[in-house]
């Protein structure tokens, strides 16, 4: 029996080496191009094992930007990966729920959160009480993001109209963990809204059809992205998006970051690279051309 049950379990072990899913990421870096693959292991996407500069990052399913499910992961995982590779690193990326995933990061489990958004001063830890994210996070330089706003049940009125001090004590539903704006997010600190949170963007479109809250709050493209991506039915899924509208105009254009754990030793040389390879990336086309590849590829 034990020689059968070792059998076995070597097939399986077998099986799943042999299941493994694979990644490619191509880039061009200094006018050489590259191609490298990755392999999904023990639920973890890995890149350039043979580095010893190992970087262990979390993001979150945000289509469409980056996903698990989506094709070729998403543009900002092609990019994530190429940037990190392209200075020699291992890269080693889990998917998580965002509060999970900033948590890791800000208690130095896993060295950098992404994609963020700016990190006001004032911005404070759920994670740590009594600190700021700020005190526990670093952010990279910029790259491309998007709009930030709000959308509404089609066809009501809504009391916006540019100016968020009308929308005090409006029922506002928002991601858990998500920044948005600095005055939004502020104002919700201050209870100023009456909030509701959520784990994902696609509980926020399902809790504005069904009318739990008047509005709510962030990148449209991915609030609808969340529909079409989701396991709803065609039906449920022509349902929810014909229900809603954007709310106008929107708040802000929110560029991205990397966030780096200040828990790690060695951060700011870390910081320093991440900076340095983003200027590179943007500076010869090499962040668009990703951008544009990714788009392309997924059609």
């Amino acid at each position: 029996m034990r020689l059968i049950c070792l059998w076995l379990c070597g097939l399986c072990a077998s099986c799943s080496v042999l299941k493994a899913e694979e990644v490619s990421v191509g880039y061009v870096y200094q006018g050489e191009q590259y191609h490298i693959s990755g392999r999904k292991v023990n639920g973890i996407y890995v890149f350039n094992q043979q580095s010893d500069r190992v970087l262990k990052l979390v993001t979150l399913d945000w289509p469409p930007y980056i996903g698990e499910h989506l094709c070729n992961k998403g543009w900002v995982f092609q990019f994530t990966v190429a940037l990190l590779v392209s200075k020699g690193f291992e890269v080693q990326i889990s998917f998580l729920p965002w509060a999970r995933a900033v948590r890791e990061v800000e208690l130095g489990h896993a060295d950098i959160l992404f994609p963020e958004y700016f990190i006001e001063d004032a911005s404070p830890s759920d994670t740590i009480i009594g600190k700021k994210r700020h005190q526990l996070l670093a952010l990279s330089n910029e790259f491309p993001g998007g709009e930030i706003g709000f959308l509404k049940r089609k066809g009501e009125p809504d009391k916006f109209e540019g100016n968020l001090a009308n929308l005090q004590k409006e029922r506002i539903g928002v991601v858990r963990g998500y920044q948005n704006t600095p005055e939004f997010d502020a104002m919700m600190d201050n209870n100023q809204f009456n909030e509701l949170k959520v784990v994902d963007d696609l509980q926020l479109m399902r809790i504005l059809q069904a009318k739990r809250v008047d509005l709510i709050i962030g990148d449209p493209k991915v609030l609808k992205y969340s529909v079409n991506y989701s396991d709803l039915s065609t039906a449920e899924k022509t349902m929810l998006l014909n229900s809603v509208e954007e709310v106008k105009p929107a708040l802000k254009y929110n560029a991205l970051y990397f966030a780096l754990s200040k828990k790690i030793p060695n951060w700011p040389t870390l910081l320093k690279e991440i900076n340095t390879a983003l200027y590179e990336f943007q500076n010869s086309g090499e962040t668009d051309r990703i951008m544009e590849t990714a788009s392309r590829a997924c059609r």
